[in-house]
């Protein structure tokens, strides 16, 4: 399976997942992000169509923008929440040992 979403040109909407889906796949998401980005469908289209709270259809997007489209499993999406919520902890401490260091 390919992990690149093409936005350059509108999809079709025979491209486009069944209204009625259920099972929200890496691809049918994937395709929906796309189809709104290159104006198929804008987001309150896509949300209205799909069901889908403006916040659910952000998420799919910004993972994304930030993991590309594997970033849309399940799976993965927790394991990168996991690994943020990390890196932002460390960070924070990080910080927090510079203040301390200041001004000694």
């Amino acid at each position: 399976m390919s992990t690149e979403i093409p936005t350059h040109s509108p999809a079709p909407l025979f491209d486009l997942p069944s209204p009625s889906t259920k099972r929200w796949v890496v691809r049918h998401k994937a395709v929906v992000v796309a189809a709104v980005r290159n104006g198929t469908l804008s987001l309150q289209e896509a949300c209205g169509r799909y069901n889908l709270s403006v916040e659910e259809f952000l998420a799919w997007q910004r993972s994304i923008d930030r993991y590309g489209v594997p970033g849309l499993r399940a799976t993965r999406l927790q394991i990168y929440r996991d690994t943020d919520a990390l890196l932002a902890k460390r960070q924070s401490k990080a910080r927090v040992k510079v203040f301390e260091g200041v001004g000694r």
